[in-house]
């Protein structure tokens, strides 16, 4: 859950904040116009968005374009997770930069929505250096912070990170289409909701379930129960996962339900399909 969010803002948006985090837990993050610089520490992380998933290491970052993000902390731990965030508002930059902001960063060819940013510790001190702000909240002004946008651009733009903040930036001015194809594919066999399969696709779940049934000529429902069904068969057959990771790996986390489910859907339990194999 979420222990304490603080936040800088400029123009009334949020621009900087810093949230505590105890694990483990699940948090959405919708960037609709809007790019975002992440950087966690305490502890690994899992990003999912319509195109990517990306396990984060602890005290790693990462540069997300516009869309709809989950992130997952499953650690159980004593530590708690301090995320650290920066948003980059389109409208927001070109203020910031007026005629600064090179033309060719509106240019560039779309590549991923996720871009982990490399191990920097020139990026790890600037990060630290926000700590003074959030202590000194009353030191902070619109000048401040976007000295501080400049300053973090600047410094992922000399390293080896240029490619992938530029190509943010330039995502910015662009419209991203989410195939519900490739999100369906991607995240299969996901622990979400289709709920959240539908905020994956900028989709209400009433839009989704139709354009789902549309495409794939059964409900979503059907659809994805049936995969993971066999996919459950298959590793029964061939892996030797133990029924709890396989569970995990068909995207459900409770290997009990998983047993019902399985059960209610093939007619045996898992461990008596798995013996009719040998």
């Amino acid at each position: 859950m979420i222990l304490k969010r603080e936040k800088f803002e400029y123009q009334n948006k949020t621009l900087i904040e810093r949230v505590t985090i105890n694990p483990p837990y699940k948090y959405e993050a919708i960037f609709q116009n809007e790019g975002c610089f992440i950087y966690v520490k305490g502890s690994d992380s899992k990003f999912l968005s319509s195109e990517n998933n990306l396990n984060l290491n602890e005290n790693q970052a990462v540069l997300l374009n516009c869309g709809t993000y989950f992130v997952e902390w499953l650690e159980k731990s004593k530590q708690t997770i301090e995320v650290i965030a920066f948003h980059l508002y389109p409208e927001i930059l070109k203020k910031i930069y007026l005629q600064e902001l090179p033309k060719s960063l509106t240019q560039k060819n779309r590549k991923n929505q996720i871009k982990k940013i490399d191990p920097d510790n020139t990026i790890s001190k600037f990060v630290d250096s926000l700590n003074f702000y959030f202590q000194n909240p009353a030191l902070v002004n619109e000048d401040l912070l976007e000295l501080k946008i400049k300053e973090l651009i600047l410094l992922l733009v000399q390293t080896k990170n240029s490619e992938s903040i530029l190509e943010i930036i330039s995502d910015l001015y662009s419209p991203n289409v989410v195939s519900i194809k490739k999100v369906i594919k991607l995240h299969l066999y996901e622990n979400l909701s289709l709920e959240e399969l539908a905020k994956l696709c900028n989709l209400s779940l009433s839009s989704f379930k139709r354009q789902f049934k549309t495409i794939f000529q059964d409900s979503p429902t059907n659809y994805i129960n049936h995969r993971r069904i066999e996919k459950a068969k298959e590793l029964l057959k061939v892996s030797d996962y133990s029924i709890s990771e396989i569970s995990f790996h068909i995207g459900i986390q409770d290997p009990q339900y998983f047993t019902r489910f399985f059960k209610k859907k093939v007619g045996i339990t898992p461990s008596s399909f798995r013996k009719k194999q040998s």
